[in-house]
């Protein structure tokens, strides 16, 4: 999994020494209240361990999850996520669908600062770079902070869908942009 820089953020694979980030941001129900259909939050610095463990697992050549951290201070600040998004359906755990999904959570001392839409276009940059046509991203009606987040890195608000993790959320789509080449 590539990692990267921008102006002010470095953008790199989790790794073990991280589990302390981890657990603080997934324990918070301000970061947690969004995410998932019965959305609560991590209890237990074995979760922390074990959250770990999947995001280190997959060796996917575009999909990733990456640690974001401030530049000038080395701190963690959150994280962007690219993969597979499951599809709505009866049987648990849900099935993967064709879609990619780009995803972030940031730890509420980093809100407001730009940091997630930074991250996030680096990664929306990366997916095309690297050959997807179109990268979608869901998001609970009420989170309007990660709308305008998706507004802002290009994704066009395409209404409401009930089409991935079986809860209706506010679909956007961005698509590859056109080639200039002449």
């Amino acid at each position: 999994m590539p990692s990267f820089d921008t102006e002010r953020l470095f953008l790199r694979p989790w790794r073990e020494s991280d589990v302390d980030f981890v657990f603080d941001l997934y324990s918070r129900w301000e970061v947690q209240r969004f995410i998932g259909r019965v959305p609560r939050v991590m209890e237990s610095r074995a979760e922390a361990e074990e959250r770990i463990e999947r995001l280190t697992s997959s060796e996917h050549p575009v999909h990733g999850y990456w640690a974001v951290g401030r530049r000038d201070s080395g701190a963690l600040v959150g994280t962007v996520i690219l993969k597979s998004i499951p599809a709505s359906g009866d049987v648990l755990p849900l099935e993967p669908s064709a879609d990619i999904e780009i995803g972030w959570h940031f730890h509420p001392d980093a809100w407001g600062n730009g940091y997630a839409t930074e991250a996030a276009a680096v990664v929306l940059d990366h997916a095309f770079a690297s050959g997807l046509t179109e990268v979608v991203s869901v998001v609970t009606p009420q989170n309007f902070a990660s709308q305008r987040v998706c507004t802002r890195i290009g994704m066009a608000h395409r209404g409401q869908t009930d089409r991935y993790y079986n809860e209706t959320c506010e679909l956007f789509v961005a698509t590859q942009p056109p080639s200039n080449s002449l």
